[in-house]
């Protein structure tokens, strides 16, 4: 019995149309769960308030500061390294059994549970450095976490230029190194930056690796205090700093103030329209970039 090749399309159309609409439909579900969850809790005074010890009505503030605080601290560690590893990737690195093997332990150290990278953070950040528990601890922490993801998205955004830009700069005499900085980088910018926010957004929501390393608690901050080198300060990367999703995991496991459940729902919303946010952005600038290089009005 010979069937038709357009029936065979159009059924296959059909079941990839259903499975995307089946996980479009899950993730709808999930996040609108979350959200109205949360939706008490969705006001300027949680996000503003310090959480209020073994009483109710305290908010995030702080933990929402350390969050922010770490993911800055870890992009400005994974950036320069990321980019360098993927320009020499990209660009100088011969194909041999060296490159093969750091490709290897590129795409081994990115399939590494966060689990793993909290208990090597442990031991490193923590104990041999004598930090303790520490931002910059957990911000070396996620940004081995993220570190092979930035390079692998540099590599290919270098590329994914064509190699026309660099034999036209090139031929009009520019150095190797001119042509990667001055042609290749801002071309591949667009890729490059929404790598870069993606990654942020995945630090932003990272508690594993953070329950070694940045701890569970944080000092009572001085929002006033900018002195880096005060151990009230927020600014003070060697302190202890409990982020919004270590918060999450505490409050739902403790469970010691009385309410516990609205605050680790209103603090899981927020969270999630933080990472949506992230995306968004990552977007948004990838968009604007590749509009100004390719010269787009809109």
């Amino acid at each position: 019995m010979r069937i038709d090749p357009k029936t065979t399309d159009k059924v296959s159309t059909g079941v990839f149309y259903l499975v995307a609409a089946g996980f479009i439909l899950l993730l709808v579900f999930f996040v609108g769960y979350i959200l109205y969850q949360g939706r008490l809790r969705l006001n300027l005074n949680f996000i503003t308030s310090a959480p209020v010890f073994m009483k109710a009505g305290g908010g995030i503030a702080p933990q929402l500061f350390n969050s922010l605080y770490l993911v800055f601290l870890s992009i400005l560690i994974t950036v320069p390294i990321g980019l360098s590893a993927g320009i020499y990737l990209a660009e100088y690195a011969r194909q041999n059994r060296i490159t093969k093997a750091i490709r290897f332990c590129i795409e081994a150290l990115a399939s590494l549970p966060s689990i793993v990278i909290g208990l090597f953070g442990l031991l490193v950040f923590v104990s041999m450095t004598g930090w303790g528990y520490t931002l910059m601890s957990g911000a070396l922490a996620v940004s081995i976490l993220n570190l092979p993801v930035i390079t692998r998205i540099s590599e290919d955004s270098l590329r994914g230029v064509p190699h026309s830009y660099k034999e036209a700069s090139l031929a009009l005499g520019a150095t190797h190194w001119q042509t990667i900085t001055r042609v290749l980088i801002p071309v591949a910018l667009p890729g490059l930056i929404t790598g870069i926010v993606m990654t942020a957004g995945r630090a932003f929501g990272e508690a594993a690796a953070l329950l070694y390393t940045a701890g569970m608690s944080s000092p009572k901050l001085n929002f006033s205090n900018w002195n880096p080198l005060s151990f009230t300060s927020p600014l003070n990367p060697f302190r202890p700093a409990e982020t919004l999703a270590v918060y999450i995991w505490k409050v739902n496991s403790e469970g010691l103030i009385p309410d516990a459940r609205q605050v680790a729902d209103g603090s899981a919303a927020i969270l999630v329209i933080s990472v949506f946010l992230f995306n968004i952005c990552s977007r948004f600038l990838g968009r604007l970039f590749s509009n100004r290089f390719l010269g787009k009005s809109k």
